[in-house]
């Protein structure tokens, strides 16, 4: 009986030893730019915490379950100044964190990913729609959990086709951004069976439009600019930097829907969504945050969710196993958007569906049906693997 006790108090002790180890720490850095940009509508002008809000939401439900597998998860932001070094700040960040969620251009972007190659540390492009960085510039540190302009044009592309509305008037803004939209959306339309009957260029001109006479203006300048083109369903607007494409619902010449850059538009997320469980998601961010929540924000949750996922699958906080994990063909991750996510192992892009939205509902959701495909209807969405540039290095 003693024998027994002491055998048992042993038992004991050395069990309350485990429980008390230390947790393993998993140290996540978020490497975005200082200043925000603004915006046509003061009602979309983007917060301070844009995108770091969402990171800070995912490392709340990451320690959640942590808790239960002695893992802690612990985020630190740092925002790069103008002139300041990426590289130089990425490599200070990654001393102290095995991750890195990036929300930078895409210039500076390789920048951060060439100066960690041989770190070990996994970026995670959160907020880059840049194609090249997929493409011919790829690099094998960096995972996209941001969609791509092709993934956003052909899930647009595909709702108008579904809706027969295949005669297209492209309007493209000046800017280099607005450019490789229209690239991307001249792509959809010869992918999916849409034609764009004519394309027009709205050159920035710099003028104010917040001026007292700003309104009138515009509601002569758009039908002007509109008419005399020919029969079209849709206009579809590459309006990425934001110039003129908000002014063109409800001012063209002919009565015809806008899509693209205003009007209907592709987004990883929207504070509309409501389905597949996304208003408790929606209610909790609320809560904290007193604002909507962006598709930055999502994107930047989506990634701090997947090192949870893959530390609490691999119970290790090392980045080689956990990106190792990522890359695997049984990887996928939820996010509220009614199917699991995973990765493309071609290009490490994360496979998701685009929701298609008006600014104040969810209008549809893509890929369409009837758009099929031999492995993932998601990769009717963007490059194809047959069609991809990249050779991860």
């Amino acid at each position: 009986m003693i024998r027994w006790l002491v055998g048992a108090i042993g038992f004991c002790i050395v069990a309350t030893h485990a429980v008390a180890a230390d947790p393993i720490e998993i140290g996540i850095g978020y490497l975005g730019q200082a200043g925000l940009k603004s915006t046509l509508s003061l009602i979309e002008q983007p917060a301070e915490n844009n995108g770091i809000a969402g990171a800070r939401l995912a490392i709340e439900d990451n320690n959640t379950t942590g808790r239960f597998l002695n893992q802690r998860f612990a985020l630190e932001e740092v925002r790069l100044k103008e002139g300041e070094e990426v590289a130089k700040a990425a490599t200070e960040l990654a001393s102290r964190n095995g991750f890195i969620i990036a929300d930078l251009p895409a210039d500076a972007l390789l920048k951060a990913a060439d100066a960690l190659r041989d770190r070990g540390t996994v970026l995670f492009n959160a907020g880059s729609i840049d194609e090249r960085l997929r493409e011919q510039d790829c690099r094998a540190n960096v995972i996209h959990v941001a969609p791509t302009r092709a993934m956003l044009a052909d899930a647009l592309a595909q709702y108008l086709v579904w809706k027969q509305w295949k005669r297209w008037l492209l309007v493209v803004g000046s800017h280099d951004r607005d450019k490789l939209y229209a690239e991307a959306l001249r792509r959809a339309a010869t992918r999916f069976g849409a034609k764009i009957v004519q394309e027009r260029v709205f050159e920035d001109t710099g003028g104010a439009r917040r001026t007292d006479s700003g309104v009138t203006l515009i509601q002569r300048q758009m039908p002007l600019f509109t008419q005399q083109a020919p029969a079209y369903d849709v206009l579809v607007a590459a309006d990425e930097s934001e110039v003129f494409a908000a002014y063109l619902p409800y001012r063209t010449w002919d009565p015809r829907p806008v899509a693209g850059s205003a009007g209907l538009v592709p987004k990883s997320w929207d504070p509309a969504l409501d389905q597949w469980g996304a208003i408790q998601m929606q209610n909790r961010f609320m809560k904290l945050n007193s604002r909507r929540m962006t598709d930055l924000d999502m994107q930047a949750w989506t990634a701090v969710r997947m090192i949870g996922e893959a530390t609490s699958r691999t119970n290790s906080g090392d980045p080689k196993a956990v990106f190792d994990f990522l890359k695997r063909p049984d990887f996928s991750v939820a996010a509220f958007k009614g199917q699991r996510l995973t990765l493309r192992d071609w290009n490490l892009q994360l496979r998701q569906p685009i929701l298609l939205v008006d600014g104040r509902m969810v209008v549809s959701v893509s890929p369409q049906e009837g758009f099929l495909h031999q492995v993932s209807e998601l990769d009717t969405l963007g490059f194809d693997r047959p069609e991809t540039k990249c050779k991860l290095r």
